[in-house]
Protein backbone atom coordinates (compact mmCIF):
# COMPACT_ATOMS: atom_id res chain seq x y z
CA UNK A 1 0.00 0.00 0.00
CA UNK A 2 1.21 3.36 -0.40
CA UNK A 3 2.26 5.59 2.41
CA UNK A 4 -0.08 8.28 1.75
CA UNK A 5 -2.99 6.32 1.59
CA UNK A 6 -2.02 4.08 5.48
CA UNK A 7 -1.12 7.74 7.15
CA UNK A 8 -4.76 8.47 5.92
CA UNK A 9 -6.12 5.56 7.39
CA UNK A 10 -4.48 6.19 10.23
CA UNK A 11 -5.34 10.02 10.64
CA UNK A 12 -8.80 8.89 10.65
CA UNK A 13 -8.85 6.26 13.20
CA UNK A 14 -7.37 8.68 15.28
CA UNK A 15 -9.96 11.00 15.11
CA UNK A 16 -12.34 8.32 15.32
CA UNK A 17 -11.16 6.93 18.61
CA UNK A 18 -10.40 10.12 19.88
CA UNK A 19 -13.91 11.58 19.31
CA UNK A 20 -15.42 8.32 20.67
CA UNK A 21 -13.55 8.58 23.62
CA UNK A 22 -14.93 12.62 24.25
CA UNK A 23 -18.41 11.45 23.58
CA UNK A 24 -17.57 8.44 26.34
CA UNK A 25 -16.38 10.59 28.86
CA UNK A 26 -18.98 13.32 28.58
CA UNK A 27 -21.21 11.01 28.46
CA UNK A 28 -19.79 9.79 31.80
CA UNK A 29 -20.03 12.85 33.47
CA UNK A 30 -22.84 14.64 32.56
CA UNK A 31 -25.81 12.19 33.85
CA UNK A 32 -28.93 14.42 33.31
CA UNK A 33 -28.55 15.29 29.91
CA UNK A 34 -27.03 11.68 28.96
CA UNK A 35 -27.63 9.21 26.28
CA UNK A 36 -27.27 5.86 26.73
CA UNK A 37 -23.82 4.72 26.63
CA UNK A 38 -23.53 3.13 23.11
CA UNK A 39 -24.98 6.24 21.94
CA UNK A 40 -22.45 8.71 23.58
CA UNK A 41 -19.69 6.63 22.09
CA UNK A 42 -21.44 6.35 18.59
CA UNK A 43 -22.01 10.45 18.76
CA UNK A 44 -18.27 10.97 19.44
CA UNK A 45 -16.99 8.98 16.88
CA UNK A 46 -19.20 10.82 14.34
CA UNK A 47 -18.09 14.30 15.62
CA UNK A 48 -14.86 13.42 16.09
CA UNK A 49 -14.54 11.80 12.36
CA UNK A 50 -16.01 15.40 11.12
CA UNK A 51 -14.63 17.52 13.08
CA UNK A 52 -11.30 16.14 13.29
CA UNK A 53 -11.13 15.90 9.37
CA UNK A 54 -13.69 17.94 8.07
CA UNK A 55 -13.97 21.20 10.12
CA UNK A 56 -10.00 22.12 9.34
CA UNK A 57 -10.91 21.43 5.61
CA UNK A 58 -14.19 24.14 5.85
CA UNK A 59 -12.25 26.80 8.32
CA UNK A 60 -8.50 27.26 7.31
CA UNK A 61 -8.11 28.96 10.49
CA UNK A 62 -8.67 25.58 13.07
CA UNK A 63 -6.39 23.90 10.36
CA UNK A 64 -3.45 25.62 10.50
CA UNK A 65 -4.22 25.81 14.46
CA UNK A 66 -4.19 22.31 15.09
CA UNK A 67 -0.91 22.10 12.96
CA UNK A 68 -3.19 20.82 9.54
CA UNK A 69 -4.94 17.87 8.93
CA UNK A 70 -1.55 15.80 9.09
CA UNK A 71 -0.63 16.30 13.05
CA UNK A 72 -1.96 13.41 14.62
CA UNK A 73 -1.70 15.20 18.29
CA UNK A 74 -3.64 18.24 16.54
CA UNK A 75 -6.06 16.82 14.78
CA UNK A 76 -6.55 13.78 18.11
CA UNK A 77 -7.26 16.77 20.20
CA UNK A 78 -9.61 18.85 17.87
CA UNK A 79 -11.34 15.25 17.54
CA UNK A 80 -11.88 14.77 21.20
CA UNK A 81 -13.16 18.21 21.73
CA UNK A 82 -15.90 17.74 18.76
CA UNK A 83 -16.58 14.74 19.59
CA UNK A 84 -17.43 15.62 23.45
CA UNK A 85 -19.48 18.49 22.28
CA UNK A 86 -22.04 16.18 19.67
CA UNK A 87 -23.36 13.95 22.65
CA UNK A 88 -23.80 17.35 24.78
CA UNK A 89 -25.56 19.01 21.71
CA UNK A 90 -28.03 15.88 21.20
CA UNK A 91 -28.45 15.64 24.95
CA UNK A 92 -29.34 18.80 25.49
CA UNK A 93 -32.52 18.90 23.11
CA UNK A 94 -33.73 15.59 24.95
CA UNK A 95 -36.22 15.90 27.24
CA UNK A 96 -34.88 14.83 30.95
CA UNK A 97 -36.22 12.42 32.58
CA UNK A 98 -39.25 13.29 34.65
CA UNK A 99 -38.23 11.31 39.08
CA UNK A 100 -41.09 9.33 39.83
Amino acid sequence: MDSQIISLIISWTVSLIAGGAGGTIVGALVKNRNLSPMLNTVLGAVGGGLGGKVLPMLIPAIGSLVGGTDSLVGTGGLSAIVGALLPLIVGFFKKPAVAA
